[in-house]
Protein backbone atom coordinates (compact mmCIF):
# COMPACT_ATOMS: atom_id res chain seq x y z
CA UNK A 1 0.00 0.00 0.00
CA UNK A 2 2.82 2.46 0.83
CA UNK A 3 4.39 1.59 -2.47
CA UNK A 4 1.24 2.74 -4.26
CA UNK A 5 1.16 6.01 -2.31
CA UNK A 6 4.77 6.81 -3.12
CA UNK A 7 4.21 5.93 -6.78
CA UNK A 8 1.21 8.25 -6.99
CA UNK A 9 3.18 11.12 -5.37
CA UNK A 10 6.01 10.69 -7.92
CA UNK A 11 3.53 10.59 -10.81
CA UNK A 12 1.82 13.81 -9.64
CA UNK A 13 5.22 15.47 -9.26
CA UNK A 14 6.22 14.61 -12.82
CA UNK A 15 2.93 15.85 -14.23
CA UNK A 16 3.23 19.23 -12.50
CA UNK A 17 6.80 19.91 -13.67
CA UNK A 18 6.09 20.79 -17.35
CA UNK A 19 3.38 23.25 -16.36
CA UNK A 20 5.83 25.20 -14.21
CA UNK A 21 8.46 25.19 -16.97
CA UNK A 22 6.24 27.12 -19.38
CA UNK A 23 6.81 30.86 -19.22
CA UNK A 24 6.13 33.59 -21.70
CA UNK A 25 3.92 33.57 -24.82
CA UNK A 26 2.45 30.26 -25.96
CA UNK A 27 3.62 30.41 -29.61
CA UNK A 28 7.28 30.82 -28.75
CA UNK A 29 10.04 28.25 -29.10
CA UNK A 30 10.93 29.00 -25.51
CA UNK A 31 7.56 27.63 -24.38
CA UNK A 32 7.97 23.90 -23.81
CA UNK A 33 4.27 23.27 -24.17
CA UNK A 34 4.38 24.72 -27.70
CA UNK A 35 7.48 22.68 -28.57
CA UNK A 36 5.86 19.52 -27.25
CA UNK A 37 2.70 20.32 -29.26
CA UNK A 38 4.69 20.79 -32.47
CA UNK A 39 6.64 17.57 -31.82
CA UNK A 40 3.43 15.71 -31.18
CA UNK A 41 1.77 17.06 -34.34
CA UNK A 42 4.88 16.17 -36.37
CA UNK A 43 4.96 12.70 -34.84
CA UNK A 44 1.28 12.11 -35.62
CA UNK A 45 1.79 13.51 -39.15
CA UNK A 46 4.70 11.10 -39.76
CA UNK A 47 2.60 8.24 -38.48
CA UNK A 48 -0.26 9.21 -40.80
CA UNK A 49 2.15 9.72 -43.76
CA UNK A 50 3.66 6.29 -43.20
CA UNK A 51 0.11 4.92 -42.95
CA UNK A 52 0.78 3.43 -39.50
CA UNK A 53 -2.88 3.77 -38.42
CA UNK A 54 -3.90 1.79 -41.52
CA UNK A 55 -1.24 -0.82 -40.80
CA UNK A 56 -2.35 -0.98 -37.17
CA UNK A 57 -5.97 -1.25 -38.29
CA UNK A 58 -5.01 -3.95 -40.80
CA UNK A 59 -3.07 -5.82 -38.16
CA UNK A 60 -5.99 -5.48 -35.77
CA UNK A 61 -8.40 -6.58 -38.52
CA UNK A 62 -6.16 -9.55 -39.31
CA UNK A 63 -5.96 -10.39 -35.64
CA UNK A 64 -9.75 -10.02 -35.34
CA UNK A 65 -10.25 -12.25 -38.39
CA UNK A 66 -7.89 -14.87 -36.92
CA UNK A 67 -9.74 -14.71 -33.59
CA UNK A 68 -13.08 -14.95 -35.44
CA UNK A 69 -11.81 -17.95 -37.41
CA UNK A 70 -10.56 -19.60 -34.22
CA UNK A 71 -13.91 -18.92 -32.55
CA UNK A 72 -15.78 -20.34 -35.56
CA UNK A 73 -13.50 -23.36 -35.57
CA UNK A 74 -13.98 -23.78 -31.82
CA UNK A 75 -17.76 -23.46 -32.32
CA UNK A 76 -17.73 -26.04 -35.10
CA UNK A 77 -15.54 -28.36 -33.00
CA UNK A 78 -17.92 -27.91 -30.09
CA UNK A 79 -20.92 -28.70 -32.32
CA UNK A 80 -19.10 -31.71 -33.73
CA UNK A 81 -18.25 -32.86 -30.21
CA UNK A 82 -21.88 -32.43 -29.17
CA UNK A 83 -22.99 -34.39 -32.25
CA UNK A 84 -20.52 -37.17 -31.43
CA UNK A 85 -21.62 -37.12 -27.78
CA UNK A 86 -25.27 -37.34 -28.81
CA UNK A 87 -24.40 -40.19 -31.18
CA UNK A 88 -22.58 -42.08 -28.43
CA UNK A 89 -25.41 -41.45 -25.99
CA UNK A 90 -27.88 -42.74 -28.59
CA UNK A 91 -25.67 -45.79 -29.22
CA UNK A 92 -25.36 -46.36 -25.47
CA UNK A 93 -29.16 -46.20 -25.13
CA UNK A 94 -29.55 -48.63 -28.05
CA UNK A 95 -26.99 -51.00 -26.53
CA UNK A 96 -28.76 -50.80 -23.15
CA UNK A 97 -32.11 -51.56 -24.82
CA UNK A 98 -30.53 -54.41 -26.77
CA UNK A 99 -29.01 -55.78 -23.56
CA UNK A 100 -32.42 -55.59 -21.86
CA UNK A 101 -33.96 -57.46 -24.81
CA UNK A 102 -31.24 -60.10 -24.61
CA UNK A 103 -31.81 -60.52 -20.87
CA UNK A 104 -35.58 -60.74 -21.35
CA UNK A 105 -35.13 -63.25 -24.19
CA UNK A 106 -32.69 -65.26 -22.06
CA UNK A 107 -35.21 -65.34 -19.19
CA UNK A 108 -37.94 -66.54 -21.54
CA UNK A 109 -35.64 -69.20 -22.98
CA UNK A 110 -34.61 -70.26 -19.47
CA UNK A 111 -38.27 -70.56 -18.44
CA UNK A 112 -39.02 -72.54 -21.61
CA UNK A 113 -36.00 -74.77 -21.02
CA UNK A 114 -37.06 -75.36 -17.40
CA UNK A 115 -40.59 -76.23 -18.52
CA UNK A 116 -39.25 -78.53 -21.23
CA UNK A 117 -36.86 -80.16 -18.73
CA UNK A 118 -39.80 -80.78 -16.35
CA UNK A 119 -41.84 -82.31 -19.16
CA UNK A 120 -38.86 -84.42 -20.29
CA UNK A 121 -38.33 -85.56 -16.69
CA UNK A 122 -42.01 -86.48 -16.35
CA UNK A 123 -41.86 -88.39 -19.65
CA UNK A 124 -38.65 -90.13 -18.58
CA UNK A 125 -40.17 -91.09 -15.23
CA UNK A 126 -43.31 -92.35 -17.00
CA UNK A 127 -41.16 -94.43 -19.44
CA UNK A 128 -39.09 -95.85 -16.60
CA UNK A 129 -42.23 -96.57 -14.60
CA UNK A 130 -43.80 -98.31 -17.63
CA UNK A 131 -40.56 -100.25 -18.18
CA UNK A 132 -40.55 -101.24 -14.51
CA UNK A 133 -44.21 -102.33 -14.72
CA UNK A 134 -43.39 -104.33 -17.86
CA UNK A 135 -40.40 -105.94 -16.11
CA UNK A 136 -42.54 -106.75 -13.09
CA UNK A 137 -45.27 -108.22 -15.34
CA UNK A 138 -42.65 -110.18 -17.28
CA UNK A 139 -41.04 -111.41 -14.06
CA UNK A 140 -44.48 -112.29 -12.70
CA UNK A 141 -45.38 -114.17 -15.90
CA UNK A 142 -42.01 -115.91 -15.84
CA UNK A 143 -42.49 -116.86 -12.18
CA UNK A 144 -46.03 -118.09 -12.89
CA UNK A 145 -44.76 -120.15 -15.85
CA UNK A 146 -41.97 -121.55 -13.71
CA UNK A 147 -44.47 -122.40 -10.93
CA UNK A 148 -46.79 -124.06 -13.50
CA UNK A 149 -43.90 -125.96 -15.07
CA UNK A 150 -42.79 -127.10 -11.66
CA UNK A 151 -46.38 -128.00 -10.72
CA UNK A 152 -46.82 -129.90 -13.99
CA UNK A 153 -43.52 -131.70 -13.46
CA UNK A 154 -44.46 -132.56 -9.89
CA UNK A 155 -47.98 -133.60 -10.97
CA UNK A 156 -46.59 -135.75 -13.77
CA UNK A 157 -44.11 -137.34 -11.42
CA UNK A 158 -46.82 -137.91 -8.81
CA UNK A 159 -49.25 -139.24 -11.42
CA UNK A 160 -46.53 -141.44 -12.82
CA UNK A 161 -45.84 -142.81 -9.35
CA UNK A 162 -49.54 -143.32 -8.66
CA UNK A 163 -50.17 -144.91 -12.04
CA UNK A 164 -47.09 -147.07 -11.83
CA UNK A 165 -48.02 -148.37 -8.44
CA UNK A 166 -51.73 -148.93 -9.15
CA UNK A 167 -51.72 -150.06 -12.79
CA UNK A 168 -51.25 -153.54 -14.13
CA UNK A 169 -49.72 -154.55 -17.41
CA UNK A 170 -53.09 -155.26 -18.93
CA UNK A 171 -54.38 -151.79 -17.89
CA UNK A 172 -51.18 -150.20 -19.27
CA UNK A 173 -51.66 -151.85 -22.68
CA UNK A 174 -55.32 -150.76 -22.81
CA UNK A 175 -54.29 -147.20 -21.88
CA UNK A 176 -51.64 -147.16 -24.64
CA UNK A 177 -54.17 -148.43 -27.21
CA UNK A 178 -56.67 -145.74 -26.14
CA UNK A 179 -53.97 -143.03 -26.42
CA UNK A 180 -52.98 -144.22 -29.93
CA UNK A 181 -56.60 -144.16 -31.05
CA UNK A 182 -57.08 -140.70 -29.54
CA UNK A 183 -54.00 -139.37 -31.35
CA UNK A 184 -55.08 -140.81 -34.70
CA UNK A 185 -58.53 -139.14 -34.41
CA UNK A 186 -56.99 -135.81 -33.50
CA UNK A 187 -54.45 -135.92 -36.33
CA UNK A 188 -56.97 -136.73 -39.06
Amino acid sequence: MTYLKSLSVVALGLMATPAFAASGPFFSMDNTNFVVLIAFVLFVSVLIYLKVPGMLGGMLDTRADNIRKELDEARSLREEAQTILASYERKQKEVAEHAEQIVAHAKIEADNAATQAKEDLKASIARRLAAAVDQIASAEASAMKEVRDTAVTVAIAAASDVIASSMTAKDGGALIDAAIADVSTKLH
